[in-house]
């Protein structure tokens, strides 16, 4: 029993449960505006209909004692239909604030200072001298010996 509620936890502390969870929670959150913007748009449809309020009864098949209402079937993927534009919409906008952002954090990584190229000369400079400092007799080793061949001749 102890082995099951380790393996629950663990299953529960996973970042994909809690992302899942956040998802959920802000998706039927999310439903009510959909669901207010199909149902705007519906009546914004209806009322540019001159015959009234729109009858899809017509659709219904009469089968011996019952009938099948293919007239919801119908309303049921006109308002799919509705909300998949309306979600689509709203995708394709927050790519676009996505992609400008990145644009513009793009704009500033190209825009940053390149160094002067004097200053990246007297660097090279600096580190070769540095190089040769640690390479070859110390300063006063050289001078010693340029003095001791101008004693010489």
């Amino acid at each position: 029993m102890k082995k099951i509620i380790a393996e629950f936890k663990e299953f529960i502390a996973r970042g994909n449960v809690l992302d899942m969870a956040v998802g959920l929670i802000v998706g039927s959150a999310f439903t009510a505006v959909v669901t207010a913007l199909v149902s705007f748009l519906q009546s914004l449809i209806s009322c540019f209909n001159i015959w009234g309020e729109p009858d899809t009864s017509f659709l219904d098949i009469h089968f011996l004692n019952g009938t099948i209402q293919l007239s919801d079937l119908v309303e049921a993927i006109i308002s799919f239909l509705i909300i998949a534009v309306a979600v689509f919409f709203l995708v394709k906008g927050v790519n676009f604030l996505r992609s400008r952002a990145k644009k513009e954090e793009e704009e500033m990584k190209k825009e940053a200072p390149k160094p002067d190229p004097q200053l990246e000369l007297l660097t090279e400079i600096r580190d070769l001298l540095k190089q040769q400092a640690m390479d070859g007799p110390s300063a006063t080793e050289a001078l010693s010996q340029l003095q001791g061949e101008e004693d010489v001749h």
